[in-house]
């Protein structure tokens, strides 16, 4: 930087004009602002000199500078260009304005550059970001020409909205891909919470092609491992991005540390954790917390929160929810509601529904029923059935009958169709020996034809995971899987190993 200023004094007393040659060059550190200065002593700038502000402004903000320089531009008599109308579309994208996409559009239209397969992908892109769907399809399919990046901007536009068969189908239709299609469609799964069809999009990539994944892929496919408990391939990720160089990007990093820390591999994770000293951010110090907390190890998840204000990292409402879960599961009601006061009071984090949770959720664990339903009715907002279902699990262990009836009238109202809300009332019913609100429940669930869905389990074996639910006979191996059981469940009679009560094994078959 001091060299270019340097220069720029040089050539200022020798009359030399290297100006253009400057902005370029200010613009690659990034200087944005000093470039811009310098800019503004040109007379008239060519439109070259322009698109690098535009395109400075549209990559590191703040984005509505290309548009105050599009003016500018127009006003000066300068005529924009293909690549003006792709950097400002970019801009728009980031800025969220339907209104000013669509008032580009129209003068992109208008400007005669309509066949540019670059700004017309940057069009689609922009659309498909602002959520509109359905503008971004109509400027997909008038196109003559499409490359890979138009039909990645369409597929990531269907997975961001959720629409993941449209997306798949486009996936499907595409004449060519590269990486970034099936990070697209591994990221779009893992982000709508379908995270089998993640890994499996994942392993597909690896086993079907010779594509390599990048630091994107990795941090889109570690969260699915991490929701599924797919620690062997976790652990494979882990050693192509350290062998690649993935590992020195933050977000492959915390997606590891996660991914450790939620399939129990506490040791592992805080590795991770101690590896990042220096690069750490707020979601690395959250995910250390909360795995600390969910694996039981309260006391270590507190002192990890006093460490990281120690530090001058400052809390936010998900380090919170954190710290809560540590003193429901150590059972420190004091120092949970102290938590939960100091978040206003010292951080101005409001609570949220999930802080309110989990503050039910510890008061019900120790048995503190009444103080908990009255913090569900002072709430600020209206409680949801996690809520509501913390309160009336707690009346199950505590027996509760009272509660549990209010807790599950208002769960009937905000989920009918849930059965296993009526389960719950319905063994409490019976521990407590009222056997006219079980036959009561049982009426109301046949009349209204609620029937209990059967639970499923994921499990990982030799790299893929299998979904498996109980008695099913839908593998092509069942019958292998069953005889193995049977094997199993024989042995353990001959050693005495079970009682003739348990030895009924209710056996599961995998299905992929």
């Amino acid at each position: 930087m001091n060299r270019l200023k340097q220069i720029q004094a040089y050539t200022l007393r020798n009359g030399i004009e290297h100006t253009k040659q400057l902005i370029v060059s200010l613009l690659q550190i990034p200087s944005i602002p000093y470039a811009h200065k310098l800019f503004d002593f040109i007379p008239k700038p060519t439109v070259f000199l322009y698109n690098k502000l535009i395109q400075a402004y549209s990559s590191h903000g703040p984005h509505h500078q290309c548009f105050s320089l599009y003016t500018q531009m127009c006003l000066q008599g300068c005529s924009p260009n293909e690549h003006s109308f792709t950097f400002l579309f970019s801009a728009c994208a980031s800025l969220s304005s339907h209104q000013q996409g669509r008032m580009l559009h129209t003068h992109f239209v208008k400007s005669g550059f309509g066949c540019d397969v670059f700004a017309l992908t940057a069009l689609v892109d922009m659309y498909a970001k602002l959520g509109l769907l359905s503008l971004a399809r109509k400027q997909f399919d008038e196109m003559t020409v499409r490359d890979v990046p138009t039909w990645n901007s369409m597929i990531a536009g269907y997975a961001r909205c959720g629409d993941l068969e449209g997306a798949l189908e486009l996936f499907r239709l595409m004449p060519a891909r590269n990486v970034t299609s099936w990070t697209a469609m591994i990221s779009g799964y893992a982000q709508n919470g379908q995270y089998a069809k993640a890994l499996s999009m994942f392993l597909m990539m690896e086993e079907e092609t010779e594509m390599r994944p990048n630091e994107v892929t990795l941090a889109s496919v570690l969260p699915a491992c991490a929701n599924l408990g797919a620690l062997e391939v976790g652990e494979r990720i882990e050693v192509y991005a350290r062998g690649n160089g993935y590992f020195k990007n933050l977000y492959v990093s915390n997606a590891l540390l996660e991914m450790y820390a939620r399939c129990g591999r506490i040791d592992k994770a805080w590795g991770v954790f101690e590896e990042i000293d220096g690069r750490r951010n707020l979601c690395s110090w959250n995910s250390m917390i909360m795995g600390l907390a969910v694996h039981g190890r309260c006391d270590e998840a507190i002192e990890l929160f006093y460490k990281m204000l120690r530090e001058g990292a400052a809390p936010d409402d998900v380090t919170f929810v954190g710290v809560l879960l540590a003193c429901t599961h150590g059972g420190m009601v004091v120092e949970g509601q102290h938590f939960f006061e100091s978040m206003e009071r010292d951080f101005s984090i409001a609570p949220k529904l999930e802080h309110y949770g989990c503050m039910v959720d510890l008061l019900g664990r120790a048995g503190e029923l009444r103080e908990a339903h009255d913090l569900i009715l002072r709430m600020p907002m209206e409680p949801d059935s996690v809520v509501w279902g913390t309160l009336l699990g707690a009346c199950s262990f505590h027996g509760h009958v009272e509660l549990a009836e209010k807790a599950a009238g208002a769960l009937f109202e905000l989920e009918p169709s849930n059965p296993g809300n009526y389960v719950i009332l319905s063994n409490i019913y019976a521990t407590a020996g009222r056997w006219d609100g079980v036959a009561r429940l049982r009426k109301l669930m046949k009349g209204g034809k609620i029937t209990k869905a059967a639970g499923y389990s994921f499990i990982e074996e030799g790299g893929h995971i299998h979904k498996f639910i109980v008695e099913d006979r839908s593998h092509s191996r069942s019958d292998e899987i069953y005889a193995l059981l049977d094997e199993v469940s024989m042995k353990m009679k001959l050693h005495g190993n079970v009682n003739d009560s348990d030895s009924e094994i209710e056996t599961a078959c995998l299905m992929v």
